[in-house]
């Protein structure tokens, strides 16, 4: 990969995880042994491709310093000025680094709560991305029948899968890109990275991605993760 474009992996970390149904935040639930964060930022640490790897906590965060970071190095970066939510974390974020990356860099943007992406999926992301003028996402084809529903218990329809994908992260694109439009727009509308693009005309490809890269939302989620980790060891 070209030495002269860098490459940072920038994980939001300041939600609270309410769907978990707990009182500590999902990032630091216990998956196999260690907080679920910390697996997440392993995963960005053993790429040597990777510059550095910010995390963004809320300015109140006391859980991050409690467990020992040491194996991430110099790589790893604190930034503590997460927002209300994603989209103001990773803008947060975005103008902490904006002084160390330029326009052409890339950022890889990664639910904390993602603990199982596999190194492979990760390399061939970043082959498949590096000369793109925008970047794009990890996505898997939907599968499933959709179903619309309007009060949140009858069927009202079902939607045409057709043409669908589901994203996933990282979301890697280019900085500039990313960091002008988020500061352009970060309100409800804007769900993950690459919609904030889209806002602006951009097409983000997509990559395909594996049902293996699980994100943690519910206590179901957690034996699951914990399988598949054990499934590369």
């Amino acid at each position: 990969m070209p030495a002269e474009v860098r490459r940072v992996a920038l994980l939001p970390a300041a939600g609270s995880g309410s769907r978990m149904g707990g009182s500590l935040p999902k990032q630091y639930l216990d998956l196999a042994g260690e907080p679920i964060i910390m697996h997440t930022v392993r995963r960005f640490i053993e790429n040597a491709d990777i510059d550095c790897v910010a995390v963004v906590l809320s300015a109140d965060d006391s859980y991050f310093d409690a467990h020992d970071w040491r194996f991430a190095g110099s790589r790893l970066r604190v930034l503590r000025c997460g927002g209300d939510s994603r989209a103001e974390s990773v803008r947060n974020g975005l103008r902490a680094l904006a002084g160390e990356f330029d326009w052409q860099d890339w950022v890889l943007v990664h639910d904390a709560a993602r603990p199982c992406l596999g190194a492979r999926l990760l390399v061939d992301m970043m082959i498949e991305l590096e000369d793109d003028e925008v970047g794009g996402i990890l996505a898997i084809p939907v599968a499933d029948t959709l179903k619309r529903t309007t009060d949140g218990a009858h069927i009202a329809e079902t939607v045409p899968r057709d043409m669908l994908w589901q994203a996933q992260t990282p979301q890697m694109l280019r900085f500039g890109l990313l960091h002008e439009a988020l500061e352009r727009d970060c309100g409800p509308g804007i769900t993950d990275e690459a919609s904030a693009l889209e806002r602006l005309g951009w097409q983000p490809r997509l990559v395909k991605g594996s049902p293996r890269n699980l994100k943690v939302t519910y206590s179901s989620d957690l034996p699951l993760a914990e399988l598949i980790l054990k499934s590369e060891q």
